[in-house]
């Protein structure tokens, strides 16, 4: 039985399913499998999978149930027909570089980690970088590499992207869920929230196609709002579970919701900090706000920190370690 099994599913991809077929079945990893699961498309998606004869190269197809139900189709169907140890996942118009999957599995054994991510190139349907995004793909490559960083920062945005993900059967064996949500967000919070171990490698391994008609850009599921409304629920669910106050880094333009936010879920905010000079020594909602520099010891309150200026977080990172501070222990970045 192979090794990976590689979960793809696809919805009217007819111009772009073949070559993201063959970038998976041409992987320098062969041990593998490919089930596809046409999502009720309307066009010739299924004929152009039919078309690749490989004998690793399964198709499913099914009524249009949406991406979260397809891609459980796809697990369920490796889980019930074959032995993989490792799923990994694939959208029907991205592109894997040859030794993808041969360098995440090897990283994923080595750190001996749940779920594995990489480095990817923002490209436009022509296959060419797309320039407004270069600020979301710097984040995503150079930031958050290591462990540390990806849990830290993991209620500012998930820096695994969910069509490079490797990991073991039992990450997705928690299912994606369909709602009013990002389903892979969530899948990535309620992994990291159980304590899976995560890992990115630091090479570029996946070409990740940004169109007009991308689900992220056309529903409802991916706006900034239902991102918003997911991470503050798992943040609910998790750090903030039973805490009644939190300190708060940053009321600005960034901060100022989330203040009101937590003040809303019956957290009193005992302290906020703000490096503008306009707010020091002002109280914003009935928080007194000082300046970082007087930021006390940890004593155990959470301190929320939710700042947006470029290299902010690296530059208070230092800070709170020295304060005794433990990033994604009892500090969390929020977006």
């Amino acid at each position: 039985m192979p090794e990976v099994s590689v979960i793809l599913p696809a919805f009217n991809a007819a111009h772009t399913v073949a070559r993201a077929v063959r970038s998976i079945l041409d992987q320098t990893l062969q041990d593998l499998e490919l089930i596809v699961v046409d999502d009720g498309s309307n066009d010739e998606t299924a004929a152009v999978v039919r078309a690749i004869h490989d004998p690793r190269l399964r198709l499913i197809q099914q009524p249009h149930a949406h991406v979260a139900a397809a891609a459980n189709t796809a697990t369920a169907h490796a889980t019930a027909h074959a032995t993989a140890p490792l799923i990994a996942r694939m959208d029907a118009d991205d592109y894997a570089h040859p030794n993808r999957l041969q360098q995440q599995r090897d990283l994923l054994l080595r750190q001996d980690a749940d779920v594995v991510g990489c480095q990817v190139r923002i490209v436009n349907a022509a296959g060419d970088s797309v320039r407004t995004m270069k600020n979301y793909e710097h984040w995503i490559n150079e930031e958050t590499l290591d462990a540390q960083q990806i849990m830290a920062l993991r209620f500012v945005e998930f820096p695994l992207v969910n069509p490079t993900i490797l990991a073991r059967r039992s990450y997705f064996g928690l299912r994606f869920r369909d709602g009013d949500f990002p389903e892979d967000y969530d899948l990535l919070l309620r992994a990291a929230g159980r304590g899976m171990r995560l890992a990115k490698v630091g090479e570029i391994l996946l070409d990740w196609t940004d169109s007009p008609g991308r689900l992220t850009r056309t529903d409802g599921r991916y706006t900034p709002e239902a991102f918003d409304r997911c991470r503050r629920a798992h943040l609910l669910a998790g750090p903030l579970a039973g805490v009644d106050r939190v300190d708060l880094w940053g009321v600005g333009q960034t901060g100022k919701p989330w203040l009101r936010w937590l003040q809303e879920q019956g957290i009193t905010v005992r302290r906020g900090y703000d490096v503008s000079p306009r707010k020091l020594g002002v109280t914003i909602h009935g928080v007194p706000v000082a300046h970082p520099d007087s930021i006390p010891d940890a004593d155990g309150t959470p301190l929320i920190i939710a700042v947006g200026a470029d290299g902010a977080r690296q530059l208070i990172t230092p800070q709170l370690l020295a304060r005794g501070y433990e990033i994604a222990g009892d500090a969390w970045f929020v977006a």
